[in-house]
């Protein structure tokens, strides 16, 4: 007997031949995928012999979504801060609503997003970066519990600024080093390993929060940890001047300077940035995760992805946050990936659905230092996988499963979801967490917080709302 047998109808591989198998099936034992063919080759061996068959006859299989960059405590607080550049987003809204948050309407927040990223099939996210009001180990043992693997970042900060504004970052977020760094490694100490899907992270802050000692710190404890390490970049223009000014820098020479590239680094954005900072990053094996909602909804501009990956870059995809995007459906993103992308290069072949799929599977496994156990369905490694049902008027007829699954198709589409070899959501039923608690929780707790900030409360809207 083995697990669970996945009887498919497409299998997307990601495979080092990224093949697609039309009627493929998937065998899963001990958390592992120990075959994967056509069902004809493998009925013989598993057909009516797994604990769990799952018929996905009229499903694209597909490897789960590596999402490389999630704000978890923001799922709440979409629609909260619409129609605003980055620095006033920040200052006016979305930090005053998370410097305000409770450890319960933090937990409320972040359990919703991790309910969202499974019912679109996310199977792996790296959070960007947690702080200590937020109790990032309840948000970690929910993590634990709903059965998604993730690289989980702890803020790290000793400056309280945001490019040459000084103070802008709310006061309730406010941390001196001495105590982000420290909980980091107690984090780190506590969970880092734990049931082989956690894996605890350095966050520091954007380019204005952290000192030059700190983040050469940073660098040299990930390195001691084999930890990763996770930041915004070049976001926005401000964020140039604050380098060029302040150290005469541009913002990927600033990050070599200071130590925070390489393999085990995701830098996050990087919309503005030269030939000759492209060029570093690629020779420096550092990975860049790519928001394009978030980008585009807060007029930041379009990262040169195209010109990234043809230099060498790792690029991976990322959904942000919830007052970004709005949502955090990874299929949807890399939609808009595509199009955004071809519309800028005024070229349809700038970015095809092939390389945004690589962008969402096997480039964010190597981005998280997990390409040898997550990424693709191939023997050998973790069970991670989502089925999507194309018996849908949007998704037929099925001629090209890469091309359905990127630009027809959306986290609604999606039907199991297994982590590990366990499976976490079967007919988008969430097995790992009550939905309904879930939602009545983030109803009732995202009115206390709009209530008592004042923020949210009436939307920015130039339409009645009665």
């Amino acid at each position: 007997m083995v697990d669970i047998y996945v009887r498919g109808g497409f299998v997307i591989t990601m495979n080092k031949r990224r093949e697609v198998l039309r009627n493929g099936c998937v065998a899963i034992e001990d958390g592992e995928i120990i075959a994967v063919g056509k069902c004809s080759e493998l009925d013989k061996d598993f057909k009516g012999k797994a604990f769990e068959e799952i018929n996905a006859d009229k499903h694209v299989v597909m490897p789960g979504l590596i999402n490389t960059h999630v704000h978890l405590v923001q799922g709440m607080l979409k629609a909260c801060a619409n129609y605003r550049r980055l620095i006033p987003w920040l200052k006016e809204r979305v930090w005053p609503l998370q410097g305000n948050m409770t450890r319960e309407e933090a937990l409320a927040s972040a359990t919703l997003t991790i309910l969202e990223l499974i019912k679109s099939g996310t199977t792996t996210f790296l959070e960007t970066g947690l702080v200590g009001r937020y109790g990032p180990d309840n948000i970690i043992e929910t993590i634990l519990k709903s059965g998604l693997r993730a690289a989980v970042a702890r803020h790290v900060m000793d400056m309280s600024g945001y490019a040459l504004e000084k103070g802008a970052l709310h006061e309730g977020l406010v941390e001196d080093g001495e105590t982000s760094m420290g909980d980091t490694l107690r984090l780190y100490n506590k969970y880092h390993g734990r049931d082989g899907r956690i894996y605890v992270w350095f966050g520091p802050r954007t380019p204005g929060a952290v000192s030059v000692e700190l983040y050469r710190e940073i660098a040299h404890e990930a390195e001691r940890l084999g930890t990763g390490i996770t930041m915004h970049l070049a976001e926005v223009r401000e964020d140039v001047e604050y380098t060029l000014k302040t150290f005469n820098m541009k913002p990927v020479d600033f990050v070599k300077w200071l130590g925070l590239v390489g393999p085990n680094v995701v830098l996050v954005h990087v919309v503005w940035v030269t030939d000759e900072e492209i060029k570093t990053l690629a020779e420096t094996k550092t990975n860049v995760s790519h928001n394009p909602s978030s980008n585009g909804k807060l007029g930041s501009g379009i990262a040169r992805v195209s010109d990234m990956l043809r230099a060498g870059v790792n690029v991976a995809l990322g959904t942000d946050g919830g007052p970004s995007n709005d949502n955090y459906d990874l299929i949807e993103e890399m939609h808009v990936a595509a199009i955004i992308q071809n519309a800028y290069k005024a070229d349809p072949e700038a970015l095809r659905a092939e390389d945004v799929l690589e962008m969402a599977t096997v480039r964010g496994a190597k981005a998280l230092g997990l390409s040898d156990k997550v990424g693709s369905i191939e023997v050998g490694k973790r069970a991670d996988l989502i089925t999507i049902k194309y018996w849908d008027p949007k998704l037929m007829p099925m001629n090209d499963p890469v091309s359905h699954v990127v630009f027809a198709a959306n986290g609604s589409h999606v039907q199991d979801v297994i982590v590990d070899g366990k499976i976490i959501m079967r007919g988008r039923k969430v097995l790992t967490l009550d939905e309904e608690e879930v939602l009545r929780e983030v109803e009732s707790r995202s009115r206390e917080l709009f209530s008592r900030t004042g923020i949210c409360v009436e939307p920015d809207v130039k339409y009645p709302l009665i």
